[in-house]
C-alpha cells in the first residue's frame, strides 16, 4: 500500500506529537477535519496509527513492510489458488506438450481415473525428453513425469508463505492444491482443487502494493 503525501505527513505529525486530535492535525496541515476524516480512516483501518476516544491518535509502531507481512500470513492457498489443468495418465507426452501449450501453462497434473492427482509434468520434463529424440507420440505421460514420493503439494488451508516456500526450496514453478478424499474403493487419495504457481505470489505482491 501506497500512502499520499499527506497520509504520510498525517503520520509524522502523530509520530512526533501524538496522541492528538483530529482537530489538532487539521490545524497543523490548515485544513478542515471533514477533509482528513478519510486519510485518518485508512490510516487506522490498516493498523498504522491508533484511536482512542477522548486521547486522540497516536503512532502503532508498525511500518508498511510489518503490515504487508501480516497481511500475507492470514492468505491462505484456497483464497489464491486457480483453476488446475490436468491431463489423464494414458495421455502420450505429445498431448502434454499440446495441451501445455494451449493452455498457456508451465506446469500440468496427471490424474488417474477419478481424477485424483497421479503425477506432475512440466515444461523441463518436457524439454528434456523432446532433446533425447524420443517419438513423443508414443512416449506415455507415465514416463517422464514426477510421482509420489518426489510429488510436492500444498493444500487450500496453507498459508501462502509456506506454499511459497516449497515452490523455492524444490525450484518448481507450480504446486498442485489438493485435498485429502476417500475413494470409492476406500484408499485415501488427493483430489486436484486448484494450483498455486509463482505467477500467483507475483500477482498478489503486485495487488498489495496497488491497494489504496
Amino acid at each position: 500500500m501506497e500512502l499520499t503525501k499527506r497520509q504520510e505527513r498525517i503520520v509524522e505529525i502523530v509520530k512526533q506529537e501524538g496522541p492528538i486530535s483530529g482537530r489538532q492535525i487539521a490545524d497543523k496541515l490548515s485544513l478542515i477535519r471533514a477533509t482528513l476524516r478519510p486519510d485518518l480512516t485508512l490510516l487506522t483501518m490498516t493498523g498504522i496509527l491508533e484511536a482512542r476516544p477522548r486521547v486522540g491518535y497516536f503512532y502503532s509502531g508498525k511500518n508498511q513492510t510489518n503490515l504487508i507481512a501480516k497481511t500475507l500470513q492470514k492468505i491462505k492457498v484456497g483464497d489464491v489458488k486457480s483453476v488446475p489443468v490436468v491431463i489423464g495418465k494414458n495421455a502420450t507426452v505429445y498431448d502434454a506438450a499440446v495441451t501445455m501449450f494451449l493452455k498457456d501453462v508451465g506446469t500440468i497434473f496427471v490424474v488417474k481415473d477419478g481424477g485424483y492427482l497421479e503425477g506432475v509434468i512440466s515444461r523441463k520434463d518436457l524439454l528434456k525428453t523432446a532433446i533425447g529424440g524420443t517419438d513423443l507420440n508414443k512416449m506415455p505421460i507415465s514416463v517422464v513425469m514426477t510421482r509420489m514420493p518426489n510429488l510436492i503439494t500444498t493444500t487450500p488451508d496453507e498459508s501462502i508463505i509456506f506454499a511459497a516456500q516449497k515452490l523455492m526450496t524444490r525450484e518448481v514453478d507450480a504446486l498442485p492444491v489438493v485435498r485429502s478424499v476417500t475413494s470409492e474403493t476406500g484408499d485415501e487419495e488427493l483430489e486436484i482443487v486448484g494450483r498455486f504457481t509463482k505467477t500467483t505470489i507475483a500477482r498478489l505482491f503486485v495487488e498489495i502494493s496497488e491497494a489504496k
